[in-house]
């Protein structure tokens, strides 16, 4: 990893997820870039030529204004850091525009306001997370400190989401992390230990991963609905991070058995990241 990129739009979440990427890029030397979509509305962008350029020039002033006052952070002191700002008409753009810049990660503050008011709701939250090729991580409140020391993984055991699992299984167990694979049992779902033992067994083998011992880093917790059984679990774990594998097609609220992904990301206060098949 060496690249992350910042959506921002100057709110106090944004700050959230900038000093979440800050602790990052310290402590493995990875460059920011610090993005701000300005969102100039359909009907500025069918102005005639100098009607555009003039009102562009303006929202780029102001943002060149903003970025001044937003990035003078004492945290961000030795930090190699770039800006951007480009025009967006779709939040899906974000995507495109990491891929532009060769980032490898995407960390997004939740529930900003202004330009980036939706992004971090509903289907919006969705088309960043169903059109990015790279993890995203989304952060909800001021994290001191940031560590990726304690990971949770949630995870149902279906081999369409082998890739993405073991993306974020040699990520997180090459920095030396605690990860617990996290398997939510359900009354209406409910599965013995002996069919979980044995759905797990064939998706570490489909994966290619020999590290399971005795399924100590594998977890199943009992609980009425996914939402409630990953928080419950990952606060009695402490957790650092929460990961979720999605599907590109689907999008975050179909990574398991229940539409929830949607409500984890919005619901959920750590800090969660996906991972995309």
């Amino acid at each position: 990893m060496k690249k992350i990129l910042i959506p921002v739009d100057f709110s106090k979440h944004s700050e959230y997820a900038l000093e979440t990427a800050a602790t990052l890029a310290k402590n493995f030397n990875l460059k920011l870039v610090v993005l701000h979509m300005m969102g100039l509305s359909e009907s500025v962008l069918t102005k005639n030529e100098v009607e555009e350029e003039f009102e562009g020039l303006y929202h780029l002033k102001l943002a060149e204004k903003q970025f001044k006052d937003f990035l003078d952070k004492d945290y961000l002191k030795g930090i190699k850091l770039e800006t951007a700002v480009q025009n967006y008409i779709h939040f899906n753009e974000i995507a495109e525009v990491a891929h532009n810049y060769g980032a490898d990660l995407i960390v997004m503050g939740s529930h900003g306001s202004s330009g980036l008011k939706e992004v971090f709701l509903g289907s919006n939250t969705e088309k960043v997370v169903r059109t990015s090729n790279i993890p995203v991580l989304v952060v909800k409140k001021p994290v001191v400190d940031f560590k990726m020391k304690k990971v949770v993984i949630a995870c149902d055991f279906n081999l369409d989401f082998v890739k993405p699992f073991k993306k974020a299984w040699k990520f997180f167990t090459g920095l030396g992390a605690e990860v617990k694979v996290l398997y939510v049992n359900l009354p209406d779902y409910f599965i013995s230990t002996k069919e979980l033992n044995t759905r797990a067994f064939k998706f570490f083998l489909s994966a290619g991963i020999n590290e399971i011992e005795g399924n100590d880093n594998i977890v199943c917790y009992n609980d009425y609905d996914l939402e409630t059984g990953v928080s419950s679990f990952s606060k009695a774990f402490h957790a650092d991070l929460i990961v979720i594998p999605t599907h590109g097609r689907r999008g975050v609220s179909h990574f398991l058995s229940e539409n929830i992904g949607e409500a984890m990301v919005n619901h959920i206060d750590i800090p969660l990241m996906t991972f995309k098949v």
